[in-house]
């Protein structure tokens, strides 16, 4: 394993006073039927590109509702007589990944239709991402798996109006989406930095998770509380935009290639308690989070258990008791929590064998030894003003994590001044580099409750009596009590042998320079996006590596 990355999130929702003001909202739905992937040379190659030219996928039922039985239809025309047949069905969280493969002798060059029928088992409501992966067996034609198409689906609820569809988020949308993102991660860095909690110590968080997990909550916001929420979270749509753009985004982070990212929400209840369809409707089906009742009221300390464990277990078993004892009390009537999960190799491992102790500088210019790997390779880099900035690709490609190292005595002062303008400028000047690294070694778990946080931020009402929360049950009768958030990160050597064989191949292209040298041996900052949408999933900072 050469990288581990969980992250989980928790909204307690409770009861407040009585108020007599309503407000209703409108539940909408993404659903596609049937779905086109265009494959291009950039995504598979000249071979793949060659062999298929569109991919079909069609779901049957039309309109698939929670508990019925369903089926993919992927059809397609192949470049000659030996078309695809399945192989495997791989299911994870929200993605399923449909594997393909043909002989890879024997074939006539006559174009052949083809078709594969995928059976699904019962699936919960929500959004799907489908991966086709194609490969070649046997001989010396044989061809590794690609993809060769993407598509997406969705599941209803039952008792919602199949019709009643949200439509596909524009690129401009997303685009919008992420940038708000964006800005509220390094709004949430810049007040968590300097809390008296966290002061010198390391920091990791997942500001993708948290924006999704409150979007859950916005999404039931009315009046002056979803005014300041929108402000606070940078939600700059408008939430019939909002929801099908936050969908969309994890439909696609979910599918992404070579690294596992799982993306789980959910949404639990007080048994018997009065949620409108609409939002019940719109949570099911837009973030997979449908209605899980609890009994509050009867045994608190069992429903905090049971979500305990189902983010325990979204996240691998590496995010434990995410809401602390007393987290959850009598007054609990609703709980929105979302589960990050990231495991990745790096397309350049570290040589374990070059693996040494050394110093690490410390912002009170004390020392530790701490364990330091060292690789050369082609990577994107960018020396600033005051900093040096390397970005280290993923097995896959479509991931990355990127270092922000200050210059000694700068961290402090680099660190302050990091907004998304300086951030955005720093990503765009990365260029290819022969770069030699020193990077430590470390393992880390941040925790934080974030309810006094965002409220200072600029969202108070959502936490006071004053919250209007009206969207999710037609009154004015709930507040959030506490937002508690918990992220592990390990960072260390190991890398996949398709990985290693990767990195050989392009080290080898280089030209004999003498390489940039980036020593990371003092405090710095860190982040891991997404590189085609540019969305930050996790943030942090190491200021002790040792710990």
């Amino acid at each position: 394993m050469a990288r581990r990355v969980k992250g989980g999130c928790a909204c307690e929702v409770k009861t407040k006073g009585p108020c007599c003001a309503q407000r209703g909202a409108a539940g909408r739905r993404l659903d596609v039927a049937v779905l086109i992937a265009v494959l291009g040379v950039l995504v598979l190659g000249i071979e793949a590109a060659a062999q298929f030219g569109t991919v079909e996928v069609r779901i049957l039922p039309e309109y698939s509702v929670e508990g019925s039985p369903i089926v993919l239809v992927v059809s397609g025309t192949g470049a000659d007589s030996c078309v695809p047949r399945l192989d495997d069905v791989r299911i994870a969280a929200k993605h399923i990944v449909v594997a393909t493969e043909s002989p890879a002798m024997g074939c006539t060059s006559t174009p052949t239709p083809w078709s594969v029928l995928v059976p699904l088992e019962e699936l919960p409501a929500g959004p799907y991402a489908v991966t086709i992966t194609y490969r070649r067996t046997g001989g010396p034609y044989e061809m590794p798996e690609q993809v060769i198409g993407r598509a997406t689906f969705q599941v209803t609820m039952p008792g919602c109006a199949a019709g009643d569809s949200i439509p596909e988020a524009s690129p401009a949308d997303l685009t919008t989406l992420v940038q708000g993102n964006a800005a509220f991660a390094l709004d949430l860095y810049g007040t968590l930095r300097t809390n008296k909690d966290l002061v010198g110590k390391n920091l990791f968080f997942s500001p993708y998770g948290i924006s999704l997990c409150l979007a859950m909550a916005y999404a039931g916001a009315r009046g002056e509380t979803e005014r300041q929420m929108a402000e606070t979270l940078r939600f700059t749509l408008p939430q019939d935009r909002l929801h099908p753009a936050f969908a969309q985004l994890s439909l696609t982070l979910a599918g992404r290639n070579g690294l596992e990212l799982s993306i789980a929400n959910s949404l639990w209840g007080q048994t018997g308690y009065p949620f409108l369809p609409s939002f019940l409707c719109l949570l099911g089906e837009v973030y997979g989070a449908p209605l899980q009742e609890l009994d509050f009221l009867a045994d608190p300390e069992a429903a905090r258990r049971t979500i305990n464990r189902w983010v325990e277990e979204e996240t691998r078993g590496r995010i434990q008791d995410l809401i602390p004892p007393m987290g959850i009390t009598e007054e609990t009537r609703l709980v929105l929590a979302n589960a990050v999960y990231f495991k990745a190799a790096w397309l350049f491992p570290f040589p374990e064998g070059a693996t040494r102790d050394a110093p690490f500088h410390l912002l009170d210019r004390r020392e530790v030894l701490v364990p330091t790997m060292v690789v050369q390779a082609p990577l994107d880099y960018f020396a600033g003003d005051g900093y040096q900035a390397v970005e280290l690709p993923y097995n896959g490609g479509e991931a990355s994590l990127v270092i922000l190292l200050p210059d000694p005595g700068c961290f402090e002062e680099f660190e302050q001044s990091l907004d998304t303008e300086r951030l955005t400028q720093c990503l765009e000047r990365l260029e290819k580099k022969d770069v030699l690294l020193f990077l430590p070694k470390f393992t880390f778990t941040s925790e934080f409750s974030l309810g006094e946080i965002l409220a200072g931020l600029g969202m108070p009402d959502a936490f006071s009596d004053q919250a209007d929360f009206s969207g999710m049950t037609g009154r004015r009768d709930l507040v959030i009590d506490d937002v508690y958030h918990k992220a592990f990160v390990g960072l260390d050597e190991a890398g996949t042998e398709a990985a290693a064989a990767t990195a050989v191949v392009m080290v080898m292209g280089l030209p004999p320079k003498p390489p940039v040298e980036v020593r990371v041996d003092r405090p710095f900052l860190f982040l891991i996006r997404d590189q085609e949408t540019g969305t930050i999933l996790f943030l942090g900072r190491v200021l002790n590596p040792a710990r």
